[in-house]
């Protein structure tokens, strides 16, 4: 696979990563240890890199997961997580803000007895914390670094303003939003910021949660025990709604002999070179096809095509 640097900090990592979290969190139902272990192994296998998690998935079983399946393999592979976010409910998935400078250092410390690692390669805010200034909470992720428990400092869902005051706190290496052919908020300013400082941009759920591959066709497929049965993309009158969506992607896919998910993956990768989408699944199988997207190269035209989606119906949350 290709290798796409992580911004300025030349942190280089295969153009196409991981996202852990629906290992353990969030999606429903999680596999059982040695199946997620297999899935994140296979990835290696197949060449993919850069690995991201957080403390706030599971809470906390996603770190450990990530660690047990990277025993041995440390030296292979880069490793993102996140800190700034505390569970409240798990069972309704709410969460408090805390960017705190104490909370921050704290949450680094026990990030890496659970990853089992000397020093995390990106450590992300996960949310800027409204009662914390950016700047004391950037600063201390600074400080992380020059103790060297970090490599790179990252920030995730982060507003324009907000970036460019974290970025002239420290030099910060990315940021993580959403991003897909359904959710382009991150196309008209923050892509172009990102770009002209060199800040890798790392979109998460480019396959829109799913929807895009077109698995996705009813609001029974979800348990209450998944986050997208509360979400209104995925609500019953939506998702029929957003079927719409997938007529256009399905024509280029036939075109190009690739799946809807591979041409959804391919548009994300073809917004820049410092984009690294970080696809998630619990299966061998769909890793093997989101991998596969690496080898799409898509048209200006299918681009244009792709670009003129009609807007989805039902907000992101």
């Amino acid at each position: 696979m290709q290798t796409r640097s992580l911004g300025h900090s030349k942190i280089a990592v295969s153009a196409l990563g991981f996202g852990c979290m629906g290992l353990t969190w969030l999606y429903g139902e999680a596999p059982p240890e040695a199946d997620a272990i297999a899935v994140i192994h296979r990835a290696i296998d197949l060449g993919v890199t850069f690995f991201d998690t957080a403390d706030v998935y599971g809470p906390y079983t996603n770190e450990t997961l990530l660690g047990k399946a990277l025993v041995g393999k440390r030296d292979q592979v880069v490793i993102a997580t996140k800190c700034g976010l505390v569970v409240k409910d798990a069972a309704t998935f709410a969460y408090d803000r805390n960017g705190r400078p104490e909370h921050i250092k704290a949450s680094c410390d026990s990030s890496l007895g659970r990853l089992g690692i000397d020093v995390i390669d990106l450590y992300q805010l996960h949310r800027p914390d409204p009662a914390v200034p950016i700047e004391d909470s950037i600063g201390a992720m600074a400080d992380l670094v020059r103790a060297g428990k970090v490599r790179a400092v990252g920030v995730s869902e982060c507003d324009l303003a907000t970036l460019q005051r974290a970025y002239a706190t420290f030099p910060i290496t990315s940021l993580q939003s959403e991003m897909s052919l359904w959710t382009r908020d991150a196309l008209p300013e923050i892509l172009p910021w990102c770009s002209a400082h060199k800040v890798a941009f790392i979109p998460f759920s480019p396959l829109g949660r799913g929807f895009l591959t077109g698995k996705i066709t009813s609001a029974d497929q979800f348990g209450d025990d998944d986050f997208r049965s509360r979400n209104p993309r995925f609500q019953a009158a939506a998702i029929q709604a957003n079927l719409t969506l997938l007529e256009r992607i399905a024509a280029i896919a036939e075109r190009h002999g690739a799946t809807k998910g591979q041409i959804a993956l391919a548009w994300v990768m073809a917004q820049g070179d410092q984009v690294v989408p970080i696809p998630g699944t619990k299966r061998i199988p769909y890793l093997e096809e989101n991998v596969g997207a690496a080898d799409v190269v898509l048209s200006a035209d299918d681009i244009a095509v792709l670009n003129d989606l009609p807007t989805p119906t039902g907000t992101r949350y």
